[in-house]
């Protein structure tokens, strides 16, 4: 009895599945064959009745007040090589169009890219862009917003390559103002006129990017009215936003291998002089180093003409390091000139002492001849008569004493002459650059950065 009651239980369940899924088939069969009405969409088909898309709004009066906002989604590269910088914003154009209003309903109509094609827009551009594109993954980002009274609001995601003329004479401690420039290509300030929406106090996304190399500091909204002769008055939008360059990667990259590489040229003070292979060698080194270092941080800036502050402190670390390879050259000069006058001094006095024991020995010996013919001469005179007074002093001993005494006046002005040009010790040399080098570096050095940074 129990497996009977089961058995009509599920027949019973059976049919009424059946039936619902009829009734859902029937449900969805009804939603895709038949068209949809619903009360409050209006007919599009009778907005664009009579549209002329090729005229703007209101055309021969008043000109049309396009309301303009930006939200960066990105800055993606800023490059000074070329001078530019690569950003993505969302463009959003307002403005009012009183041919697609409609009064039976107050809800906003949003629709997609493929109705763009069939409205009045405003032919804006950017007038320092190098090159701009679309989005279009999946489909192109752009947006339709229709307002009952008329108002349209078109949103568009654009990513452009803007130039952005840059003073670099303070590089890498710089400040640069780039801007971004949007104005009406063919309609004058008789036709449109561009201004900056009323919620557009502040730029969405700015404040939360990170940038590598720039900090935003600042930015501002500008509105002009550019004068062409030829074209007429144009309206123009510009968003100008300050960029301070974070100089902490150039610190590590650029100024400390510098700093590291001019106290490397100083080790060579407290090496020998008579170490010459060592000292050479270090000095070829650091100088050569110091080049390559200044050849590769001016690879990725601009071929300008002006002078960039990483260049003079890099021409100051190269004067430095080649100032302490000179300082080693004219050290050893001075060594080997003094060893060179001390030999000679050396060779002039052993010469001297020979010369002079040379003339001595033979004053001595024509002074003892002399006496022998003298004391034979006064023996005879003696025996002849007494002798009145003492016998003169010879001549040869009077000549040899003022050759003696004009060769000590001689050898006295010698010695002035040298004490005057003296070549300084090399050792002393070496002592003073220890202090001399690194004590001037560094008031260059404070020199530097007041200027460049204040």
């Amino acid at each position: 009895m129990e497996a009977l009651t089961f058995l009509v239980r599920l027949l019973a369940l059976f049919v009424g599945g059946k039936q619902l899924v009829r009734a859902m088939l029937s449900d969805i069969g009804d939603y895709v064959g038949t068209d949809i009405e619903i009360s409050w969409l209006p007919n599009l088909d009778d907005l664009m009745k009579g549209y002329a898309r090729n005229f703007r709004p209101g055309i021969g009066g008043p000109p049309v007040n396009v309301a303009m906002a930006i939200e960066v989604a990105s800055i993606d590269h800023i490059s000074e090589a070329n001078m530019e910088y690569t950003m993505t914003v969302f463009l959003r154009q307002s403005w009012r169009d009183d041919r697609l209003s409609y009064n039976h309903t107050n809800k906003t109509l949003g629709l997609d890219s493929r109705f763009v094609d069939k409205l009045w827009l405003p032919d804006t551009f950017i007038v320092n862009a190098k090159s701009a594109w679309f989005h279009d993954v999946t489909v192109e980002n752009k947006l339709i917003r229709l307002q009952p009274d008329g108002v349209i609001l078109y949103s568009s995601r654009i990513t452009s390559t803007v130039a952005c003329d840059m003073d670099l004479t303070k590089y890498p401690m710089d400040e640069q103002e780039c801007m971004l420039d949007l104005e009406s290509y063919g309609y004058s300030s008789e036709d449109i006129v561009y201004h900056w929406s009323e919620s557009q106090k502040y730029i969405h996304g700015l404040d939360k990017l990170e940038l590598s190399q720039f900090t935003i500091t600042d930015y501002r909204f500008v509105t002009e009215m550019m004068n062409f002769k030829s074209a007429g008055r144009f309206p123009r939008l510009s968003l100008r936003f300050q960029l301070r360059r974070n100089r902490g990667v150039y610190i590590i990259q650029s100024y400390m291998p510098s700093i590291l590489l001019v106290a490397m040229s100083w080790v060579s003070f407290w090496i020998s002089q008579s170490a010459v292979p060592a000292r050479v060698s270090l000095g070829i080194t650091t100088v050569l180093t110091m080049t390559t270092l200044m050849v590769s941080a001016r690879s990725s800036l601009p071929r300008a003409s002006a002078i960039k502050a990483l260049d003079v402190y890099f021409w100051i670390c190269y004067v430095f390091v080649f100032a302490a390879l000179i300082e080693y050259a004219f050290a050893h000069y001075n060594a080997d000139y003094s060893k060179k006058e001390k030999a000679k001094v050396k060779s002039n006095k052993s010469a001297e002492s020979m010369v002079k024991n040379g003339k001595q020995a033979m004053v001595l010996f024509s002074l003892s001849v002399t006496g022998m013919n003298q004391g034979l001469l006064i023996s005879r005179q003696n025996r002849a008569q007494r002798p009145a007074e003492t016998p003169a002093e010879p001549q040869e001993e009077a000549e040899t004493r003022s050759a003696r005494v004009r060769r000590a006046e001689r050898e006295s002005s010698q010695e002035k002459k040298c004490c005057k040009c003296k070549p300084i010790d090399a050792d002393t040399i070496d002592i003073y650059a220890r202090a001399v080098f690194p004590f001037t570096f560094a008031v260059v050095n404070v020199i530097y950065w007041v200027a460049y940074t204040m």
